[in-house]
Parts: structure tokens; C-alpha cells; sequence
């Protein structure tokens, strides 16, 4: 049970299927261990989605024992693209399909809803707040950092001082959009890679499943003739098969990952001329498929990161911690920085 006596604020992590909701008090407190989720109902439309963001914030107040008027505010996150402020974008994108969300104001409905305000990240940005704030503790006001979290596309997050940096139109961090150079990256013979958003070569075209199964797994099926994922379906099903094979050590998978990690540490090495950051943190499916695995993901990441001397001297390197709550817990973070009680 918690201590009702403080304020605190709720991060709501909007999915395509789900809603994941946590609390966070002003003492900095999450009050919530694990998930606590409820369906998210994007396909039904905005109206019943901000609907599910009011039972996903019920649910977790029940489930803590926080009345409603302990609440300051809302965190909210969601997948991209959206602006700053939480309007989707005019296109669209692969959880907000119906045309309804075409440049919806999210953000803004659940906060007249609520009668409470809300704070909009995109979920990319609110995992990099949570990485960043667990691993620098008290020092993260002083610190900056990048983060790329592999998924279905490749989002990222950039952070400097503690805080978000969102960009004049919110879409700072969209780092699987970062063109790459391909040279002694790509295999003999090897497409350029192409990616969903019209780009040839960005990072999201090879660090991401969507970049295995468009790009990766095609090419490599042509150097392993008979491996078995040749026969286990269209690319988008068989892709989702790779990371169980790496896992196990198939020599072909372990090449497809190998050429995701290489490309991440050049995505870094661009960052680290632009940024400098002080820490590089990397997240996604593909790097808790288990211990191993994700510490062999990173190292090649890293190794293949070009510093200059004097950054490698202060440079970290680490996974995001808690992905599965890393949205709702980033958010929350956010929210309870834009309106504590000074």
C-alpha cells in the first residue's frame, strides 16, 4: 500500500494492443513492480482508445491503493510518428491505421477527459528517459545519452541534461531514419537495403525486424541455400523466427545480427559526432532474448562505435533496463518533472 499522503503521477504506455500503466510519487518511487495491463483498443478507434487510457489509469490506482485526487498529472506515450505535443501524424502510422487518426489530438482528448494535464512522449524517447535517469541515478540532471531500442522499426531517443530533446517539430531522436554508410557493411552483392518510410540505407532498413524480413533475411537465404527458414513461410513470419535461431547459435542468424550490430555502432559513431553523449544504450527484443545473446549484441555494437580517444575514456555502453516498462516509467519520469510542486 502506498503512502497516499504524496503526489504522484501516472505514465501510461499506449501499445497496439495493450495499455501498460504505472505510479510514480514525488519521492521518486515507482509503486508499481510489474505490468499492469489492460487492452488499448487503437484498432476501435480515438475515442474508445482514450477510453482505455481511463481504465488503464483506474486499473492501476485500484491496484495501488492512490485516490484519484492524489494524482497531479499523466504521463502518456505512444508509438510514432506523432508531434511533440501528442498529435498523430496526417499519414498515419502502423498502430494508428484508421484514418480517424490521421492528425488526432491524443494527447489532448485524454487530457480534457481526465481534467488533468498530460505530458507526450513518443515511446522511443520515453524508454531513452528511463534508461538514462537508472543509470546515471542523481548525476542524470548532468548527463546526456543516446538510445536505440530494436523492435519492429528502430526508435531512439536523445537525452541531454536529463531531459527529452524533442526538436521544433517533435521528431528529434528518430534515429532509424539516420542515413548510414554502407561501405564494408553490406555482403558481396548485397541490395541496398530500402526501408518502409522511402529511404534506401537508413538504419531502420537493417536494425530492425522489419529490416530482416524486407531486406536481411532474403540475402542471406541466398548464401545458406537450405536453411530451414527458407521453407517457414512468407519473409514477415520467417523473420520473426531469426532471433530464436541466433539465440542458438545458427551460424546465418548470427551473421544477420552481426550486420544489425555493426550498423548500430556506425548510427552511434554519427551520434557521437553530433552529440557527444556520455552514455550509448541499447534496447529491443533482440538483446533480452537472453543474457548472452545481448551482451555478444553489444559488444559488437560497441566495438564497432569509432570514438575519438578522449571520448572512449568516458563513454558508457549498457542495455535498457526493464523494456517492457521502460514506456510507462519514462513517461511517468517526465511528467512528474514538468509539475512537481516547486
Amino acid at each position: 500500500m502506498s503512502d497516499v499522503r504524496l503526489p504522484v503521477v501516472v505514465g501510461l504506455d499506449n501499445g497496439g494492443t495493450s495499455n501498460n500503466a504505472t505510479v510514480l510519487d514525488s519521492a521518486g518511487r515507482f509503486l508499481v513492480d510489474g505490468l499492469v495491463e489492460t487492452p488499448s483498443r487503437v484498432h476501435d478507434g480515438p475515442p474508445a482508445a482514450v477510453e482505455a487510457l481511463v481504465a488503464a489509469m483506474d486499473a492501476v490506482l485500484t491496484a495501488t491503493g492512490v485516490p484519484r485526487d492524489a494524482v497531479l498529472g499523466v504521463g502518456l506515450d505512444s508509438p510514432g510518428p506523432a508531434s511533440a505535443t501528442g498529435v498523430i501524424s496526417a499519414k498515419g502510422s502502423t498502430n494508428f491505421s484508421e484514418p480517424a487518426w490521421r492528425g488526432f489530438d491524443f494527447r489532448g482528448a485524454l487530457q480534457d477527459r481526465l481534467g488533468l494535464p498530460v505530458i507526450y512522449h513518443n515511446d522511443g524517447n520515453a524508454a531513452a528517459l528511463y534508461a538514462h535517469h537508472v543509470h546515471f541515478g542523481q548525476d542524470a540532471a548532468v548527463r546526456s545519452s543516446v538510445t536505440v531500442v530494436v523492435g519492429t522499426g528502430l526508435g531512439g531517443g536523445l537525452i541531454e541534461q536529463g531531459r527529452v530533446v524533442s526538436g521544433a517539430a517533435g521528431m528529434a531522436g528518430e534515429l532509424g531514419h539516420v542515413h548510414l554508410p554502407l561501405d564494408g557493411l553490406l555482403g558481396p552483392e548485397q541490395p541496398v537495403p530500402t526501408c518502409a518510410c522511402g529511404f534506401a540505407g537508413d538504419a531502420e532498413s537493417i536494425a530492425s525486424l522489419t529490416g530482416i524480413a524486407r531486406n536481411l533475411l532474403p540475402y542471406w537465404l541466398t548464401r545458406f541455400e537450405g536453411h530451414p527458414l527458407a521453407a517457414a513461410g512468407p519473409p514477415a513470419e520467417a523473420a520473426k523466427l531469426v532471433r530464436g535461431y541466433g539465440v542458438r547459435g545458427d551460424p546465418m542468424a548470427r551473421l544477420i545480427f552481426d550486420q544489425q550490430a555493426r550498423a548500430l555502432g556506425r548510427l552511434f559513431t554519427l551520434a557521437a559526432n553530433f552529440t557527444d553523449p556520455h552514455a550509448y544504450f541499447v534496447g529491443g527484443g533482440v538483446v533480452e532474448a537472453s543474457p548472452d545473446f545481448g551482451r555478444w549484441f553489444l559488444e559488437i555494437v560497441e566495438s564497432h562505435t569509432r570514438l575519438r580517444r578522449e571520448q572512449r575514456a568516458v563513454a558508457q555502453f549498457a542495455l535498457v533496463p526493464d523494456l517492457d516498462q521502460a514506456g510507462a516509467r519514462g513517461v511517468a519520469i517526465a511528467a512528474m518533472e514538468a509539475l512537481r510542486p516547486r
